[in-house]
């Protein structure tokens, strides 16, 4: 007797996988439910575009349904399903012309000394970063990235994935994912400095603007 619906949402997702290999649809369907949100928010980061992600985040799971006999299960689902929503919003922005050279370029680079001195300074999470701006100004300062810092940032910082799993997802080594997170956030770092410096001067002079006093005409009798 095949599983009740119930049944199928308590599965694990390496279980929920295994019965979708067996054509079970309902599984898939169940997969694609617990992931989407996630893939969604991804390729928006990515493209600044809703409707574009949906149709990129769409693409991704058929490609995974598609390939879903080649999962060994090497990894956790989610970091096969992102590894293949990365590789669509990478093509689509090839293809776009858009500039990748920062990814392309900086993934390719060996670390130099100073990126590894650099490197040992930086602690797991940048609280500084945070504490420099209040969510939707992190949040925009993020979208001007460009993509290769903004798609490492958002994977490490804002997923929660680890060098290791980003190295796999991008096809390159662990020491260039942790370069490319430093030179990231390094970047986020002094945009956020800009626009603070930007925005204080306005700050002051509203501070400093003097009450204006009433006219005799405004003085209720």
């Amino acid at each position: 007797m095949q599983p009740t619906s119930i049944r199928l949402s308590e599965q694990t997702d390496r279980e929920l996988v295994s019965l979708a290999k067996q054509g079970n649809i309902e599984a898939f369907g169940i997969l694609y439910e617990k992931n989407r949100t996630r893939i969604f928010a991804l390729c928006v980061r990515m493209l600044k575009n809703r409707t574009l992600a949906e149709d990129l985040m769409q693409e991704a799971f058929l490609t995974a349904f598609a390939k879903l006999g080649s999962f060994r299960g090497d990894s956790a689902f989610s970091t096969w399903l992102y590894q293949i929503a990365v590789n669509n919003v990478l093509m689509y922005l090839r293809k776009g012309r858009r500039d990748t050279s920062i990814l392309f370029a900086d993934l390719s680079q060996e670390r130099t000394q100073d990126d590894r001195r650099e490197q040992r300074e930086l602690t797991t999470t940048d609280d500084r970063l945070h504490a420099m701006a209040d969510r939707v100004t992190l949040e925009r300062a993020i979208e001007d990235l460009s993509p290769g810092y903004r798609l490492v940032l958002i994977l490490h910082d804002v997923e929660g994935y680890e060098h290791n799993e980003i190295a796999e997802m991008l096809g390159c080594s662990l020491g260039n994912t942790k370069s490319q997170l430093h030179k990231a956030r390094m970047r986020l770092r002094t945009m956020l400095l800009r626009r603070e410096a930007r925005s204080e001067p306005k700050a002051k002079r509203s501070r400093t603007i003097p009450l204006r006093a009433p006219q005799v005409s405004e003085v209720a009798v």
